[in-house]
């Protein structure tokens, strides 16, 4: 039986009673995350903690310090800190969409909302100053990501720089950072400069043709620009998504105040065989013990036996960061490194027979494939509105339905589902639909969650996302196969209330269609929380739709956007919110 010194042995070291266990004097490099500690590839730090170790690097993580002395206790690292608000931007994670202060927050032990402050990235960066004084910071993740620009804050409610500015960070990584990071602590480590690094940013005080190698120079409108003209607000966001491709080489630069961010292309797709191995390091998929022991990370639970299969999404909805976190481009695992990990997973000792979650982003995007995206970069369509791109090499989701039964065929798998999104329309614009929805009966565990986001046509042409008709279709054919197969499973929706351009009337018509086409009453009701990043965000802040300059109706107004949410979960007040409302 292992001791507890050699289970600790497992993790990447958290405490200096860790890195004596290792015989080490110092790490390389120190991760700060304001998740709690989770070995696990669904989480960042996890991964690129792992990756990093990987090629001979001393790694170390100091998750959801509260003061200089958290910060301070693996003591300085020999190449840099990296610092990221986690696994959500912490804005998001701290409060609702009402902007009230969130009491639970399921990536930190115990589940208390106690332990990530506000705009963690700028804290943690202004933690790390304070202990040391010359050391290197990067920060990267979702919050670093999708602020790295100037950018419209719901909740201050004004454009916020960059906050590369903000925090006075070193360097940025956006997207997804493995060969960033890579580079950055190969170059550290050779004493190299950190300028032109695909995937980054960095910020300086004047501008010179040595810090560009050749890329073609793109000036955005700058900050004070965007602060007071939405038209300008509009075209830098609408640049940003454009020009920020890796099959193009350009490099964006913004001014703010005196000094200038520029942010170099980002880094080329992994290779499968890159994808592939990203998986297949140690893991635990356990809490650390130091933070395990102040309560379980509801987080973890929910992916503890998942399997990401597919990294990226060409969906474009309006209110969805992604495609300004990850570019559109879609890569697929190997069908033999999922297969391994799933091995993997069933000689987990806590493994009980169920893979809860095979596929990412959009999991019938598995496998799918684009020749012009491959070999371009983005065109200026929609792969997938307002209809099905024809130069999308696709099969609605066959060989995904076949993985999935490979899956099932291993010994000591017992089930596997699909938790993951689904795009409905891509699967209907399949001559393989019934039998990609047929099989996913069988790989749904009681409910098949899907997102129409809304009903009526002009909300749901801004949030570029497919006719409603298209999910009341892919339901009845769905829950057809599951009568027939004798299983009680049905699908379940998603829906979005306050988004720009539903007013009084759009929302009354997404409550008729509930009523006359949905046999529940839905709980999975969100307001909209203009999110950094989004082309819905942008359409809140400007009144315009970025893309086809077109006025937009924005509700701004709190209570109202409450009401709009109240009339489609409670039905026994419906008819008294129009009044309310219109008052």
């Amino acid at each position: 039986m292992r001791t507890f010194k050699e289970e600790l042995k497992k993790f990447l070291p958290t405490t200096c009673e860790e890195l004596e266990l290792r015989n080490w004097d110092s790490l390389d490099i120190i991760f700060v995350t304001g998740d709690a500690y989770v070995d696990h590839p669904s989480f960042g730090v996890a991964l690129l903690g792992r990756l990093l170790e990987s090629r001979g690097y001393k790694v170390g993580i100091i998750a959801q310090p509260l003061n200089p002395e958290d910060i301070a206790r693996l003591g300085k690292p020999n190449l840099f800190f990296g610092v990221t608000a986690g696994s959500l931007d912490s804005m998001v994670a701290n409060y609702t969409a009402s902007r009230k202060k969130r009491k639970s927050d399921d990536y930190t032990p115990g589940g208390l909302n106690n332990r990530r402050p506000d705009r963690a990235v700028i804290r943690y960066v202004n933690m790390i100053q304070q202990v040391f004084k010359d050391v290197p910071i990067v920060i990267g993740g979702i919050e670093a990501s999708l602020r790295r620009f100037s950018h419209y804050d719901w909740w201050s409610d004004k454009v916020r720089k960059s906050i590369l500015v903000d925090s006075k960070a070193d360097i940025l990584v956006y997207g997804m950072g493995e060969r960033a990071i890579l580079e950055i602590a190969k170059r550290l480590e050779s004493g190299k400069n950190l300028e032109g690094i695909r995937g980054t940013m960095i910020w300086k005080s004047s501008l010179s043709d040595e810090l560009f190698n050749g890329l073609t120079v793109h000036h955005l409108p700058s900050h004070e620009e965007v602060s007071y003209d939405k038209n300008a607000y509009n075209r830098m966001f609408r640049e940003i998504i454009q020009l920020t491709d890796p099959h193009r080489d350009v490099a964006l630069v913004q001014k703010q105040d005196t000094r200038y961010v520029i942010q170099y292309p980002p880094s080329p797709p992994l290779t499968q065989k890159e994808f592939d191995e990203l998986y297949l390091f140690p893991y635990t998929r356990r809490v650390h013990p130091f933070y395990e022991r102040l309560g379980k990370v509801r987080a973890l639970e929910v992916v503890k036996f998942s399997i990401t299969a597919v990294r990226g999404c060409f969906g474009g909805c309006s209110f969805c960061a992604l495609t300004h976190h990850q570019t559109t481009h879609v890569i697929s695992r190997s069908v033999d490194s999922i297969l391994e990990e799933v091995k993997l997973l069933t000689k987990h000792p806590d493994f009980r027979g169920t893979i809860v979650d095979v596929g990412g982003p959009t999991a019938n995007m598995w496998s799918t494939s684009c020749e012009v995206r491959n070999s371009h970069g983005q065109c200026p369509k929609n792969c997938l509105h307002p209809r099905v791109c024809r130069n999308l090499e696709h099969d609605g989701g066959a060989q995904f339905v076949d993985l999935l039964r490979k899956i099932k065929s291993v010994r000591g798998v017992k089930h596997v589902f699909v938790g993951s999104g689904i795009r409905h329309d891509l699967i209907l614009d399949s001559p393989n639909a019934d039998y990609v929805i047929s099989a996913l009966v069988d790989f749904t565990s009681g409910q098949l969650k899907l997102a129409p986001e809304h009903a009526h046509p002009h909300v749901l042409r801004l949030m570029r996302k497919p006719p409603v008709e298209k999910f009341l279709d892919f339901k009845r054919r769905f829950e057809e196969f599951a009568k027939r197969k004798g299983q009680r499973k049905y699908v379940i929706g998603y829906f979005i209330v306050g988004h720009p351009g539903e007013g009084e009337d759009e929302n009354i018509y997404l409550k008729d269609f509930i009523v006359a086409y949905l046999n529940y009453i839905p709980q999975q009701v969100q307001i909209f929380t203009p999110t950094p990043g989004t082309a819905s965000t942008t359409m809140y802040y400007t009144g315009i739709d970025p893309f086809t300059n077109e006025e937009v109706e924005v509700v701004k107004s709190e209570r109202v956007r409450s009401l709009f949410k109240e009339r489609i979960v409670n039905r026994s007040k419906r008819d008294e919110y129009r009044a309310e409302i219109t008052d």
